[in-house]
């Protein structure tokens, strides 16, 4: 388990508290369009990772990789973020609504995905939404991501949460799998394509949007590859 502390927003206003997070799931191939999901595969194929055998897919991760700091270690150069919303379930069964990377190692990845899923620090911004504040439009979320590519920040990932289930579906497929959602737990909730295929670099940012109520959680980070240090 691991201790951390978030804004939470609710009713106009925000109250900081820290919050002991038990457990992290992370859902994988959440895509709602087929098309989209064999994208991500073919993705992922052509970096040596093989599909799992059904979808959507549960990976359990240690919480203690979830960090809100703003400077992350990972071993090795092979490393590459990915931008997803994620559900915090509180302790008294609230859901509440953030954004993180799940931040991965390709290099591993190719022979063993709950093994990069262990590998590296997952960020994730410092701010949370109520779930009901978000849920009647929930579809409408914009999901984005950049990196430095050498002559600047450039588009990485980009599009509408609609793209992966619905988070009340995910979490349904995840009890079905043998995972219950309890309190204190982080689900991430999946990812969207890559623009301009994954690749490993050390600066990473990401938002999630919510145009309606004209509001934004942002996080950014930079990656220290210790085999560089």
């Amino acid at each position: 388990m691991t201790e951390l502390t978030f804004d939470f927003h609710a009713d106009g206003k925000a109250t900081r508290r820290t919050i002991t997070v038990r457990d992290l799931v992370i859902a994988g191939w959440t895509g709602r369009d087929p098309h989209k999901v064999q994208e991500h595969v073919e993705e992922l194929r052509r970096l040596g990772v093989a599909p799992p055998p059904s979808t959507p897919c549960f990976y359990r991760a240690g919480a203690a990789l979830l960090t809100t700091a703003a400077l992350i270690d990972c071993l090795g150069g092979e490393s590459s973020g990915e931008a997803e919303y994620f559900i915090l379930v509180a302790e008294d069964g609230g859901w509440w609504v953030g954004a993180g990377s799940d931040h991965t190692d390709r290099k591993v990845e190719g022979y063993s995905i709950p093994v990069s899923k262990q590998m590296c620090p997952k960020p994730v911004a410092p701010v949370l939404w109520r779930f009901e504040e978000v849920a009647d439009h929930w579809d409408r979320l914009q999901l984005r991501s950049w990196v430095e590519d050498g002559e600047g920040r450039v588009a990485y990932q980009e599009g509408s949460v609609a793209a992966m289930l619905d988070p009340r579906d995910t979490a349904a497929a995840c009890r079905t799998a043998g995972h219950e959602l309890l309190p204190g737990t982080i689900m991430f909730g999946g990812t969207l394509p890559v623009i301009g295929g994954i690749r490993p670099r050390r600066h990473f940012a990401m938002q999630l949007r919510d145009p309606v109520r004209d509001r934004a959680i942002e996080h950014a980070y930079t990656v220290r590859w210790l085999a560089d240090a």
